[in-house]
């Protein structure tokens, strides 16, 4: 049994992405979604990380939670300018 709490960290190193703090504001600067895109169905992601993305969500367990996260934060810009 996996008993690691997923963190934002962990995602982004599941991802195969640079998963140090500004390596995470900056993706997350730089990768703002409009309010109609949902997170899996982004266009910066490969199909692995769609397909892990949309894994996990289905899931709705801890990395759910922690994928949420990481979609209202890649929403931010489009939900302030409402």
């Amino acid at each position: 049994m996996n008993t690691v709490q997923p963190r934002m960290t962990n995602l982004f190193e599941q991802l195969g992405l640079d998963s140090s703090e500004s390596a995470i504001a900056a993706f997350i600067k730089n990768h703002q979604l409009d309010a109609d895109t949902y997170i899996s169905d982004a266009d910066f992601w490969d199909e692995g990380q769609r397909a892990f993305i949309h894994e996990k969500l289905a899931a709705d367990d801890n990395w759910a939670t922690i994928v949420d996260q990481l979609n209202e934060s890649l929403h931010e810009d489009s939900v302030n300018q409402k």
